[in-house]
């Protein structure tokens, strides 16, 4: 009647519901667990087919979504922070690390979804430790999941024994080759609709678990999965760079194409997976439920994307060349910017910072192209305007990244994010602002030399030399800093660079007290004189800007070690 199919459709949200923030809850603890290793393991992705693979599996078990994973991929290629070639390899793993989840599902869930809610709230909401909370938030999460599960198969127990349900099901019953497709057609529909594969796996499970469908019903809609979680990927890449369509295309190919090839041969897919798993599929329990098939279904998964991403591995550069040809070149000169971080504005908020923290090495590498590039126009005799524009375009670039990158890092801040994550945030913003201020003052350069060029004004030798050798030294010192940046040193001494900006201070001083005798025995012009003052106050903030920046990264790494020393 109509209550009871009331009941069952709210009773499955209601289930969706719960599932869908144990998913979310999980991705969030396991991120804040794994503090800055997912940043390091996007930063040693290689050429190297089989260690981008196995960053791949790894990342993609610390956030618990492909989805995430492949996203993510698309925007650090769109950034040019890792090429086709990595991604792919890459996105090979993430195939693989997301059949945990199904592992994860597969657990016999109806006595241990409270048990694990209740253990888990006491260490989430009442310890001090950010460790020990986010330990406790990922056995939550696990209960949630539980819960959510058994709340959708309570929903789905009165539709085995439904005439009209059970009718529909005969067009899905994975007997034939049409009813293959259908099942994976539908699979992939309901992904798209969803938006989470995880959704739809335990959905699956749910219907299966409960004698509702077959165990090849099961594995067909799991297919059809498959295809239809590329769908994220390819919506993220709207917009995007052309290495960045490709990664997303790559994403699609691979995972239609295996589904493709599987569905000739998913007799005896499924004759493997009942020989290889123990435990009849369809054995019924007092009940009336399948004890075993979620452990098929789990096996299943897994095994077709092992098999999947180890036959494909050796042809990857035969992928992406494939992908080359399907996605041209644009026509269009591509620039890097901070466009692709609007496409991983979907990511949670423990990803999206180490992202960001990513983006600023990548800022740091545009200001130290912009002061090599001041450094060549100022001391180079022959005037060379495409230089001077060069560098007037990259100032627009840091001005524009600096105020994205600093608005996406406060968007991040405001989701469930660790207080390691939190120091990091706030640290990532300060040296951004602090580097965009040093690709101003080398800009300023820049017009100091035009207008020496403009006017005809020149110093005297003696005057060049002591410049040049004062910017050579501010560049040396801002090389240094900015190197603890990128190799996101630990072990930084402060006070050393302290000591150094005194001593930049007083060759500053010097400079312009030399200069002054030059004025007064006019071996350089009065007019002169106003452009170099302005050019060494411009090196000297330069060197004030450097000390503000490794301030702000050595009381980062302070907070970082006070937060694990109280851990």
């Amino acid at each position: 009647n109509q209550m009871d199919y009331f009941k069952i459709i709210y009773t499955l949200l209601g289930g969706l519901g719960i599932f869908f923030l144990g998913m979310k809850f999980l991705s969030e603890s396991l991120q804040s667990l794994g503090g800055g290793l997912i940043r390091r393991l996007i930063t040693k992705a290689t050429s190297n087919r089989i260690m981008a693979t196995l960053i791949g599996i790894l990342i993609t078990t610390l956030i618990q979504s492909s989805s995430i994973t492949t996203v993510m991929l698309v925007g650090l290629v769109n950034a040019g922070l890792m090429n086709l070639f990595q991604a792919i390899g890459v996105l090979f793993g993430a195939n693989i690390g997301t059949t945990i989840t199904g592992w994860i599902l597969a657990i016999k869930v109806g006595k241990y979804g409270l048990l694990l809610v209740g253990l888990g709230f006491i260490p989430m909401l009442f310890s001090k430790k950010t460790r020990n909370s986010a330990v406790g938030k990922a056995i939550l999460s696990l209960g949630f999941i539980f819960l959510g599960l058994e709340f959708m198969s309570g929903a789905f127990k009165p539709l085995r024994t439904n005439p009209d349900f059970l009718s529909i099901l005969e067009i899905f019953h994975a007997g034939s080759f049409t009813s293959v497709l259908a099942c994976v057609a539908v699979g992939c529909l309901l992904t798209i609709m969803i938006q989470s594969s995880s959704a739809m796996l335990g959905i699956t499970i749910a219907l299966a678990s409960t004698g509702s469908i077959t165990y090849p019903t099961a594995a067909a809609l799991v297919m059809g999965e498959n295809i239809g979680t590329t769908i994220t990927a390819l919506l993220a890449a709207i917009g995007t760079k052309t290495n960045a369509k490709r990664v997303a295309a790559a994403h699609a190919i691979f995972n239609v194409l295996g589904v493709c090839i599987l569905i000739f041969v998913f007799k005896y897919y499924i004759q493997l997976i009942d020989y290889l798993i123990p435990g009849s599929p369809d054995f019924l329990n007092s009940e009336g439920g399948k004890p075993n098939i979620a452990a098929h279904i789990a096996a299943g998964h897994t095994i077709f994307n092992v098999t999947a991403t180890l036959v494909a591995l050796p042809f990857l550069k035969q992928l992406a060349k494939v992908v080359c040809k399907i996605v041209p070149d644009s026509k269009e000169k591509e620039v890097n910017n901070l466009k692709y971080l609007r496409a991983g504005a979907i990511l949670s908020s423990g990803v999206s910072i180490q992202l960001a923290f990513l983006e600023l090495k990548h800022l740091s590498e545009k200001v130290n192209k912009m002061l090599a590039l001041t450094k060549n126009h100022l001391f180079t005799k022959d005037f060379d305007q495409s230089v001077s524009d060069e560098i007037i375009r990259l100032e627009e670039v840091t001005d524009n990244i600096q105020g994205e990158l600093t608005t996406y890092t406060c968007q991040a801040m405001e989701g469930a994010i660790s207080l390691e994550q939190s120091n990091d945030a706030y640290s990532i913003i300060k040296i951004t602002d602090e580097l965009e201020s040093i690709a101003d003052q080398a800009e300023l350069i820049c017009t100091y030399r035009n207008k020496l060029e403009k006017h005809n004004i020149e110093f005297s030798e003696e005057a060049w030399k002591e410049i040049k050798e004062y910017f050579l030294a501010i560049y040396d010192f801002h090389l240094r800093i900015n190197n603890e940046i990128e190799n996101d040193s630990n072990d930084i001494n402060l006070e050393k660079y302290l000591q150094e900006g005194k001593e930049l201070d007083l060759k500053n001083n010097m400079l312009k007290k030399n200069h002054l005798v030059r004025m007064r025995e006019k071996t350089c012009k009065p007019i002169s004189s106003m452009t170099y003052n302005d050019l060494s106050i411009a090196l000297r903030r330069i060197k004030n800007h450097n000390i503000n920046l490794i301030e702000a990264l050595v009381s980062d790494k302070t907070q970082r070690k006070k937060i694990f020393e109280k851990e």
